[in-house]
């Protein structure tokens, strides 16, 4: 049987694909640096051997899976090219393994990860399924019907994949250290679209999705009145939020999901358009009602009187709705905000309009910029950032007690980087 050998196994996506083939029935390892990462856990639950770097992790039988964020002078893909091994980057091997099977790309700037997880759940719940979600995990079933996946944008990687449909939950700047504008952005998703085979539900509540030209039928959800699929008659719950679905202006059925937060509920609409346009029954849809969430996206815990959470926004757009969805969900606490921002260039593109999105909670603080190996520093700080945030404090690793003077709130953790550890820091010292 072939070993594929996964160079940089602890990464979300790659993760996730590793206990696709694992589930397979393929033999799986993978090697990683030795910092313990959130995707360890599934793989060690697995039983995945996960190595150190070394050269002599790789062997010419072997099939190679390479992570992008890792260089050709590699020491492992330098090995494998010298043996000549099946080599792949991580995202030209999933272009070929989703050929097998009925595929759906997830893709845009926000929601992917949310959008994913509420379709691979409610699609599980009706048909074996496999699915890659991008916060580490994956699923694999030898009988699958439908293959669910997070398609990234950044650096048109999403270019290698054909999907048979696509949802698209909008086009947004983001990525200012490869895209060079949204209209960059655009003809990204455009090329996209090119390469889907059946069918494209988009959101048509975003401006920039209502101009993608599609060789295939186009399917368009939002809370406007032009759209296919529309939602009306909110109602935010104790559990979560309930509303009506009209398809083509007539009334289709009640759905509730376990969240709070518009962007929320454009996620739940593009899962009720691609299940309908799939013949789905609409009771096996309302599974939409028992979902648990994704890692890092809105995950919380009580610690005394404060909520805690954990979030992976990143981009100005989703820390606005991290901030609304906890306003909906706690509507008499105080919400603070401890963001560490990711990437210089991401910082320095979006500094006002990070600042005006974290104006909307009650007190904020402010973590280093997480750096990033693909940039230059510059001489932004995040003082710069701080300067924009009225009685805004900086937070640091060992002082992160001060957060306990705020009582009877929501503390929301977020970034893309290792805000986490800000996190764990706070948490043992209330807990100690």
């Amino acid at each position: 049987m072939t070993t594929y050998h996964f160079i940089g196994i602890k990464g979300t996506g790659m993760a996730s694909l590793a206990q696709i083939l694992h589930d397979s029935g393929e033999n799986v390892q993978g090697s990683d640096v030795e910092k313990r990462f959130f995707t360890q856990k599934s793989l060690e639950d697995k039983g995945i051997p996960i190595l150190p770097f070394s050269e002599n992790n790789i062997h010419g039988d072997y099939t190679v899976i390479a992570g992008n964020a890792f260089a050709d002078d590699h020491i492992e893909i330098k090995k494998a090219k010298e043996l000549g091994v099946i080599f792949y980057r991580y995202h030209e091997f999933l272009g070929e393994w989703l050929k097998q099977y009925t595929s759906i790309a997830v893709t845009g700037a926000h929601g992917k990860t949310s959008t994913t997880g509420l379709l691979s759940h409610v699609l599980h719940e009706a048909f074996p399924v496999s699915y890659l979600i991008g916060d580490g995990t994956g699923k694999g079933h030898v009988d699958s019907r439908y293959f669910v996946f997070e398609a990234c944008e950044y650096r048109r990687h999403f270019l290698q994949y054909e999907p048979d449909y696509a949802i698209m939950t909008n086009i947004d700047f983001d990525h200012p250290d490869y895209f060079t504008s949204i209209d960059d952005v655009f003809d990204a998703f455009q090329s996209m679209a090119d390469r889907v085979k059946k069918g494209i539900i988009a959101c048509g509540d975003d401006e920039e999705l209502q101009h993608i030209q599609t060789k295939v039928p186009i399917v368009y959800y939002g809370f406007n009145a032009s759209n296919d699929f529309q939602a009306q008659n909110v109602q935010e719950t104790k559990e979560g939020t309930e509303f009506d679905v009209f398809v083509r202006n007539t009334y289709y059925d009640t759905f509730a999901i376990p969240m709070y937060g518009d962007h929320n509920i454009l996620n739940a609409l593009a899962v009720i358009a691609i299940c309908h346009y799939e013949d789905m029954n609409v009771e096996d849809i309302k599974k939409l009602s028992t979902f648990k969430g994704v890692k890092r996206r809105f995950t919380e815990k009580k610690i005394n009187n404060q909520i805690v959470i954990d979030d992976y926004a990143h981009h100005p757009r989703e820390i606005s709705a991290t901030i609304e969805s906890a306003r909906k969900k706690y509507p008499d606490k105080p919400v603070v905000a401890i963001f560490q921002p990711h990437t210089f260039t991401r910082t320095k593109m979006f500094l006002q309009e990070f600042a005006d999105s974290l104006n909307e909670a009650d007190d904020v603080y402010l973590c280093d910029i997480f750096g990033s190996a693909r940039e230059e520093t510059g001489v932004l700080t995040i003082h710069d950032l701080q300067d924009l945030i009225e009685g805004c404090s900086i937070l640091e690793l060992a002082d992160t007690r001060v957060l306990e003077s705020h009582e009877d709130s929501v503390l929301i953790f977020m970034g893309a980087g290792d805000i986490q550890k800000f996190q764990e820091a706070y948490e043992n010292t209330v807990t100690a």
